[in-house]
Order: C-alpha cells, then sequence, then structure tokens
C-alpha cells in the first residue's frame, strides 16, 4: 500500500508525500524543512519531486531538496520550475520514479498560466494532485488566467470519477465553506459539510483530502451551472449574467471581496 501523508508548511500548506516501504515522492514541497525532516525521521529516501505549478510555496523547497537528493523534478512545461527535469504537459503519463504510480497531467491554466494536474489510481483510488486550481469548496485565484481559462479547468476536473479524492494545497476549507453558505444558504450539504469539517480542525485534523463528488454537491465554483448559483450570482452583481463563465468571474470576484 501507498501512504498519502499530509506535510504542513507555512500557514496552510500541505506538501504531499507518498511513501512505500523506504520510498518517497513529494508533490508541491515549497518548503523543504519539514520535508526533510519527516524523511529522516521515517528513514526514508526521495526517489522524485512533482510540481504542479511555479509559485514560492509549492516550489521553494526544491533546491534544498535537490541538495541531498539527486533525484528528478517534473513539473509544468509552460513554467519556470527550479530544477525541473521532465517537462510536463497536459496528455503526458508520469511514471513516478520509486512507485508503482502512473499519473496523467491535465492542462488546468487560471491560477497561473501553466498550471498541471496529476491524476491516477493510488491503491485502487483515482487521485488527483491539483495544487491551486481546485481547493475544497473553492478555487484558486485568477493571477494569470482568465475567468473562461478557469472555468474549463474547474469544469475538466469535476468531470473525473466522483470518487476521486482531491489532494489540493491549502486548508482553505472552512472559509471556502462559510462562502459557500453566502452563495447558497439553503443547501444542506453544505451546513452538513460544514460541521463535520469544522470537528476536524478542532481535532487539529486536516479536511482533505476531499472527493470529486463532494465537491460537486457543495464547491460554488463548480456550480456556476447551477440556477440557484447563477441567481445568487445575478444578486449580486445587481445585473443579468449571459452564462456559466460570466457566473463564475461574479463568483470569484465576490470571493476575493468576501
Amino acid at each position: 500500500m501507498i501512504a498519502i501523508i499530509p506535510i504542513p508548511a507555512f500557514a496552510d500548506n500541505y506538501i504531499w508525500l507518498m511513501r512505500q516501504g523506504t520510498t518517497a515522492v513529494v508533490v508541491d514541497p515549497g518548503d523543504a524543512a519539514p520535508v526533510l525532516a519527516y524523511l529522516a525521521r521515517e528513514g526514508l529516501t526521495l526517489t522524485a519531486i512533482l510540481a504542479t505549478h511555479h509559485h514560492n510555496d509549492h516550489v521553494g523547497g526544491n533546491t534544498a531538496l535537490l541538495a541531498q537528493f539527486a533525484v528528478p523534478v517534473f513539473g509544468p512545461a509552460r513554467e519556470t520550475i527550479p530544477g525541473r527535469t521532465q517537462a510536463v504537459a497536459g496528455g503526458d503519463v508520469v511514471n513516478v520514479p520509486g512507485l508503482p504510480v502512473t499519473l496523467k497531467a491535465f492542462d488546468i491554466p487560471g491560477h497561473t498560466a501553466g498550471h498541471i494536474a496529476y491524476f491516477g489510481d493510488i491503491n485502487g483510488q483515482p487521485s488527483l494532485f491539483c495544487g491551486d486550481t481546485l481547493f475544497a469548496a473553492g478555487c484558486g485565484r485568477l493571477f494569470e488566467g482568465t475567468p473562461r481559462q478557469m472555468w474549463t479547468s474547474l469544469s475538466t476536473l469535476a468531470q473525473l470519477p466522483s470518487a476521486t479524492r482531491v489532494y489540493c494545497g491549502h486548508e482553505y476549507t472552512l472559509a471556502n465553506l462559510r462562502f459557500a453558505l453566502a452563495v447558497e444558504p439553503a443547501n444542506a450539504d453544505i451546513r452538513a459539510r460544514q460541521a463535520r469539517e469544522q470537528a476536524k480542525r478542532d481535532r487539529s485534523e486536516p479536511t482533505l483530502p476531499s472527493m470529486i463528488d463532494l465537491e460537486r454537491a457543495t464547491n460554488p465554483f463548480l456550480r456556476a451551472n447551477i440556477p440557484t448559483v447563477r441567481a445568487a450570482a445575478e444578486a449580486h452583481a445587481g445585473h443579468r449574467l449571459a452564462d456559466d463563465v460570466e457566473t463564475f468571474a461574479v463568483l470569484r470576484a465576490w470571493k476575493n471581496a468576501f
């Protein structure tokens, strides 16, 4: 069995570590220190680094990790990734070094221009490493992309199997659910999820991974095509909205100021 471990970093990041036996692979190591501490404590050897996008809180630890482990670094082809040895674009397949895992890459621009995700079967469970594009009950800010790009990217991820586990980059879930309730106050799934996730945080547990079916039911940014969500966005904007992309754009701007 492959264990997938969340390593907390900074204020609210998660670095995801896959391990089996004495082998480990990390996804988005923004800080090397907690990764190196975990590897040393557990007696593990790093065999690869996977990056989803170029922001420093996701790749800032690459150089220090490479100073101790000469491993391949997989990262988006259209971004500059420290130490990258393998450029990855949508449709590419990554055979993860040291682990019996094969991941398919998706191009998911919006948060950054070249953002990618990694998707594959791990322990018989469809699994997604999506960086800062899809969050639990939320999505990333549009630093480099357009609303249309982000809506397309999120729609692509929403079409993954319902049982897909979602390993995203930040512990933003409770704040995202507060916004989701502002958009859909009558959504009982959101209220139930809020209670469950609050209980996890009260126990100092991560709210992640999420699942795609849960995101479809509770994440307003995946629900811009739902009439109640569009109605809430129109009420907030004060005018009619032409399509799902405009609805998504209003939701994202609303969340930015929430």
